[in-house]
């Protein structure tokens, strides 16, 4: 799948996001279903956080790494290698333990969620051109040299699970991320109904 399908892709789960949040209630976003557990909007504050903060930073960072000593030439782990051939999450439920630093706060409001998704589909068209030069027919035409899509692709930035990722899978994490969490959404909905029958 080229930047641009993966951008599309991006974009009618973001549209989903929104179009749900329109009939969700205050009281039903902020909602969890255990103590230990995220709110719908905590979820949704999740995915903006991430992908604003950490994965089209990585983006960038590989694109331009200024000396940056987080760009290395590292390799994806076995379950980045996994993941990124099967081109998304496996369906199974990932729980990190409630933490100050990783647990999302609660929103204040649809509007700020909105705008968030909103905000992010807009960064990632305004990166996509730039990363689509690293797809591989980019990188079959280029040639060895400084700031080529041929050295680019090499840079990566090491995540916490998959390891080394170029600024091309940093992009499609994005996308496959928020359709993770589709699951996640259709959990929480399912319990706020069973909550509230």
């Amino acid at each position: 799948m080229n930047t641009k399908e993966m951008l599309h892709k991006f974009e009618e789960t973001v549209s989903g996001y929104i179009r749900e949040l329109d009939g969700v209630s205050l009281e039903q976003l902020l909602w969890k279903p255990g103590e230990d557990e995220w709110s719908l909007g905590q979820m949704h504050v999740h995915l903006i956080h991430s992908a604003q903060l950490m994965h089209l930073r990585n983006v960038a960072l590989c694109l331009a790494p200024n000396g940056n000593p987080a760009v290395s030439s590292t390799g994806k782990t076995k379950q980045g290698e996994e993941v990124f051939g099967a081109g998304s999450f496996p369906p199974d439920r990932v729980q990190v333990p409630p933490s100050p630093q990783y647990t999302p706060p609660q929103p204040e409001g649809k509007e700020q969620l909105v705008d968030g998704l909103r905000d992010t589909v807009r960064r990632m068209t305004e990166i996509e051109p730039a990363v689509a030069a690293l797809d591989p027919v980019a990188q079959a035409i280029s040639e060895p040299g400084k700031d080529t899509a041929f050295e680019l692709v090499r840079n990566t930035v090491v995540h916490p699970r998959f390891g080394g990722l170029n600024a091309l899978e940093w992009f499609q994490l994005i996308e496959m991320h928020y359709r993770h969490h589709l699951l996640q959404r259709k959990r929480l909905n399912d319990a706020w109904r069973e909550a509230h029958v």
